[in-house]
């Protein structure tokens, strides 16, 4: 596996969301690909390259808590191009969009992801610089924005791994179901994938292997 590297990553509280669910959130059993990569990426972010999610390694045993959250009961993106024209500024008043919603969240997580690095361009084309300075930045607790577990307000922990020195999970075999795999940025369309758990090892397949 070419440019391969593990990071351990935990924390407290953690909610994966299922997007089949409209009102009120409810996590995946353990963390997808997607939120895998952007805790990657606000550790070490280049445009010439794309972190792929090779296995996460799930530590702790899965157990689930329930929440209520204060949340908006709306969005404001519809304002957006109306406030780009005319120049006005446009917000949103908690007070009047305030409603209470239930999430079912994981917690006491514990990961450990193994990815590897693909090229984007023929630009910034070097190995060994991109994988030290993500090892670099890792060991000494660098990040571009605070790295969370699938909702800002869930922020994690993070530490480098020697891939050789990877302990064995004790959560053993679990069907996941259908997951998300990640998003096809230029059609903004899901992809997902069958997710299976073998000894606390979840297998993420290439984007070939993925259902869109």
């Amino acid at each position: 596996m070419a440019y391969g590297m593990a990071l351990r990553v935990w924390g407290d509280f953690a909610c994966f969301t299922r997007p089949e669910m409209k009102v009120e959130r409810v996590s995946y059993d353990v963390m997808t690909p997607s939120a895998a990569r952007g805790i990657l990426d606000a550790i070490y972010w280049k445009p010439s390259i794309r972190w792929r999610i090779d296995r996460i390694h799930v530590m702790n045993p899965i157990r689930f808590f329930q929440i209520r959250r204060n949340e908006l009961s709306g969005v404001v993106s519809s304002r957006v191009e109306t406030a780009m024209k005319t120049g006005e500024p446009f917000y949103t008043t908690i007070e009047d969009h305030r409603q209470q919603r239930s999430s079912m969240i994981l917690r006491d997580v514990d990961y450990i992801i193994e990815a590897h690095f693909n090229y984007l361009s023929d630009t910034d084309r070097n190995d060994g610089k991109h994988l030290d300075s993500f090892r670099r930045r890792a060991i000494s607790g660098q990040c571009h924005h605070r790295p969370y577990l699938g909702c800002r307000e869930f922020p994690c922990d993070f530490k480098w791994m020697d891939p050789s020195e990877i302990p064995d999970s004790e959560v053993g075999d679990r069907d996941l179901g259908w997951m998300l795999w990640d998003v096809d940025f230029e059609d903004l369309s899901p992809m997902f994938f069958r997710a299976d758990m073998k000894h606390g090892i979840v297998q993420v397949p290439d984007e070939g292997m993925v259902r869109r």
